[in-house]
């Protein structure tokens, strides 16, 4: 029988439904899935040999789970992805307020419709999108609004005593009862609230007000914290640990191509920019390679961790500000530059967390010798590694490139040059154009432009060349014409 022509208990118990825990539902569709090989957190890369696995091996054992890492790991997102483990449909009784199973249930409410109605109760069907629950631990969150408490209004319009279990106001998580319940960032939650969540894990029952009410609750809890918040801003006290099944660690990406296929996938973006600029592999190499260098910063708090969402909005900057220069210039499209990284440092400064030696030199410093550093790591790999210390007149392929620039004045890159403008200085420095084809000579003509820039970005980093920061685009010099000048 098809679930809209179930609509009383009659014909749930007819159709021959059997009741089931959420924690079996989760596991028994697991099951299924693993068995052809469906992947059920889609969309969440890097874990499929860490986290998941393990994540999957707690929903088979039934386990209430707490997910610790830094933010931006993906933790509240693989909890409301477990919604897909649900069954599509449950049945629950008409009106109730905790969503009482038809076959089992517990409220009062419940309790005596059935009694009054018998078969006749009933019967309305529960999707899995409407069984998660989220809740962000605040300091100011109350076991009222987690548990429940009496509510005079009802005591008053009901004419009830407060002895009378009917003035009970049900929270958050009786009215989650058969759902998925995620408490975000719990070491925030106060200790004392922490403690009136012992019985609903173990037991399975609360405690509202000394009544004596037991409420055999039926739900799979999802926890995340960061383990910077257990000295920094509370802890998970230990009885409550003890009774959490599995505890995860999640972790950042661990290559390149992994934070990529993030950042591509989370980014909001409008298509128009996306038709309009051009992204070469090479910068979204540069821009997760910022990321990488932000976590081993000596700058940076390593206990606070660096977002992978660090990414994501530096990434949209970074169309962005391609996409306001080419409005400007009326141009039909562009490819990004590297000199259009410097409009992802807000991006940078409000997504880190400094120590002390970083706030004293400054979040836009910092941000910039970030990008430094990521242009050193990923220089080498493109073209040959420039050694720090060199023989005395010992060749090098940049030579020429370095000479040209000691010939000539400067080679300044404006923030607003039109492409044809900024293509034709690159193309008028003769020896970058006879060192991409040497080394890159089936380059895509499309990322020739930013590499050749990158080559100059390169050489500056590894002091071979100096750079100056003008109010409107960047001047490159020799290091020793650039001395003299005071530039």
């Amino acid at each position: 029988m098809k679930i809209e022509k179930i609509k009383t208990l009659g014909q749930l118990k007819t159709a021959g439904y059997e009741s089931k825990s959420i924690k079996d539902e989760l596991r028994n569709n697991l099951i299924e899935k693993i068995k052809i090989n469906e992947n059920v957190f889609e969309g969440v890369w890097g874990y499929e040999n860490s986290v998941i696995p393990e994540l999957e091996r707690a929903i088979l054992s039934r386990h209430n789970i707490n997910l610790l890492g830094l933010r931006g790991q993906a933790k509240t997102r693989l909890a409301r992805l477990m919604v897909n483990l649900l069954d599509e449909y449950i049945p629950v009784v008409e009106g109730s307020e905790i969503h009482d199973d038809p076959l089992s249930p517990m409220s009062r409410f419940a309790i005596e419709i059935i009694k009054e109605k018998g078969e006749d109760t009933p019967v309305s069907w529960l999707h899995r999108n409407e069984r998660f629950y989220e809740k962000l631990a605040t300091p100011d969150v109350t076991v009222a609004d987690l548990i429940g408490d009496v509510d005079p209004i009802k005591a008053a319009n009901l004419k009830l005593s407060y002895a009378d279990d009917r003035v009970i106001h049900f929270g958050m998580i009786p009215r989650a009862n058969r759902c998925i319940f995620v408490i975000n960032e719990l070491p925030d939650l106060q200790a004392r609230i922490q403690v009136s969540l012992f019985n609903i894990l173990q037991e399975g029952d609360i405690q509202i007000r000394g009544f004596k009410l037991r409420l055999p609750l039926d739900l799979q809890f999802i926890f995340t914290a960061n383990p910077e918040d257990y000295t920094n801003r509370g802890s998970i006290v230990t009885p409550l640990k003890d009774r959490i099944g599995s505890q995860i660690l999640t972790h950042y990406p661990e290559d390149i191509e992994i934070a990529k296929r993030i950042t591509k996938q989370e980014a909001n973006l409008d298509l128009r920019q996306s038709d309009l600029v051009h992204v070469p592999e090479l910068a979204m190499d540069l821009l997760e390679q910022i990321s990488f260098e932000a976590r081993d910063s000596e700058y940076v708090d390593a206990k606070s961790g660096v977002s992978a969402r660090m990414s994501i909005t530096a990434f949209e900057n970074l169309l962005s500000t391609a996409e306001r220069r080419i409005l400007k210039s009326g141009e039909q499209d562009t490819s990004i530059r590297l000199g259009d990284f410097m409009g992802v440092i807000p991006a940078i400064t409000g997504k880190i967390e400094l120590v002390y030696e970083g706030e004293q030199e400054g979040a836009a410093f910092v941000a910039e010798n970030l990008m430094e550093d990521a242009i050193k790591t990923i220089f080498p790999t493109i073209f040959p590694k420039i050694n720090k210390l060199e023989r005395k007149d010992a060749e090098t392929p940049y030579d020429e490139l370095v000479s040209w620039f000691f010939d000539k004045e400067a080679l300044e890159l404006l923030d607003d040059d039109s492409d044809s403008e900024y293509k034709g200085k690159l193309d008028a420095v003769s020896p970058l154009n006879q060192l991409l084809k040497e080394h890159h000579p089936n380059l895509d003509k499309k990322d020739s432009y930013f590499i050749k820039e990158l080559v100059l970005w390169g050489l500056v980093a590894h002091k071979k060349l100096s750079k100056y920061r003008m109010s409107d685009g960047v001047r490159f010099k020799d290091m020793y014409g650039s001395y003299i000048s005071g530039l």
